[in-house]
C-alpha cells in the first residue's frame, strides 16, 4: 500500500468516569499490541460507526470502484470481441460444395501503429504523475506545509498524459476519416464494420478517461487535502492504464486476428 500521511483526527470528549478507576479520572491500562481500548488502526475506522473513513480505506475502496466499473467494460469488449470472430468464421457452400469464407479482410492504415505508441507512452507519463503523489518525503513537506511539490510534480504528467490522450483521439479520427473515404475499395465488408465498432467504443470509454484527467487535474489544484488529490489521481490512473492495455489487446487483434 503506497504512503499516505495526514494529520491525525483528534476528538476532545468528556469521557465519563471508567468503572475501576475510582472518581480518578484516570483511564484504564491498555494493551498497546492489539489496540488498547478498541480504537484499532487510526488510519481506517470501519469498526466505528460515526467516524469518517482513514485514508487507506479511502484509496481501497475507490480502486474497488473503479475495478468494479472496469468489470463492466471488459464485459461489454468481450461480447464484441466474440461477434468479430464469429463474423470472421461466417461462410457458406458455394454450388461446387466448397466453404467460402465471406470474411473480406482490411489493411489497417500506418498510422495506427503511431497511435498506439502514443497511448503507451501516455502511460508511462501517468504511471510517474501517480508515483509522485506517494513519495514519502515529498509528501511530509506537504503536509507540514512546505508547498505542493507531489502536487505540482503530478499536474505537470498528468498535463502531458491529457496532450497525450488527445493526440491518440486525434489519430483515430484521421484513421476513420481515411477508411471512410476509401470506402469503394472496402466497401462495406464485416471487418470494416467491426474495426469502426471496435475503435470507437474503445474511443468512447477514453473519453471517459479524458475527462477524468481534467477533473483530478482540477482537484489537484483546488482540493487542500492530500489524501483526497491521491485518491483521485490513484484512481484515475488506474483507469487509464486499462484503456492502454485494452487498446494494445484490440490491436493487436485487428492486425493479426484477420
Amino acid at each position: 500500500m503506497p504512503t499516505i500521511l495526514t494529520p491525525p483526527d483528534i476528538e476532545r470528549r468528556n469521557r465519563p468516569p471508567h468503572e475501576g478507576d475510582n472518581g480518578h479520572g484516570r483511564r484504564p491500562p491498555t494493551d498497546k499490541r492489539t489496540g488498547g481500548n478498541g480504537e484499532g488502526d487510526g488510519d481506517n475506522y470501519d469498526a466505528h460507526s460515526g467516524r469518517r473513513r482513514g485514508p487507506r480505506d479511502r484509496l481501497s475502496r475507490a480502486r474497488i470502484g473503479v475495478l468494479i466499473g472496469l468489470g463492466g467494460v471488459i464485459m461489454l469488449f468481450t461480447a464484441l470481441v466474440t461477434a468479430f470472430l464469429l463474423a470472421k468464421a461466417n461462410g457458406h457452400w458455394d454450388a461446387h460444395h466448397v466453404w467460402v469464407n465471406t470474411w473480406k479482410p482490411i489493411v489497417l492504415p500506418r498510422i495506427l501503429l503511431f497511435n498506439s505508441a502514443l497511448l503507451l507512452l501516455s502511460s508511462v507519463t501517468a504511471e510517474i504523475a501517480r508515483r509522485s503523489m506517494f513519495r514519502e518525503a515529498d509528501v511530509m513537506d506537504e503536509w507540514i506545509g512546505l508547498g505542493r511539490p507531489t502536487s505540482n510534480r503530478a499536474t505537470a504528467w498528468l498535463s502531458a498524459t491529457l496532450l497525450l490522450g488527445l493526440a491518440f483521439l486525434a489519430g483515430q479520427f484521421r484513421v476513420w476519416t481515411q477508411i471512410a473515404s476509401a470506402r469503394n475499395a472496402f466497401l462495406t465488408t464485416s471487418a470494416r464494420n467491426y474495426f469502426n465498432l471496435l475503435t470507437e467504443t474503445h474511443a468512447a470509454h477514453l473519453t471517459l478517461g479524458i475527462l477524468a484527467l481534467i477533473t483530478t487535474l482540477t482537484i489537484l489544484q483546488r482540493s487542500r487535502t492530500i489524501a483526497t488529490r491521491q485518491v483521485f489521481v490513484d484512481a484515475t490512473v488506474l483507469y487509464w492504464h486499462a484503456m492502454g492495455l485494452l487498446w494494445l489487446i484490440l490491436y493487436a487483434l485487428l492486425e493479426f486476428g484477420q
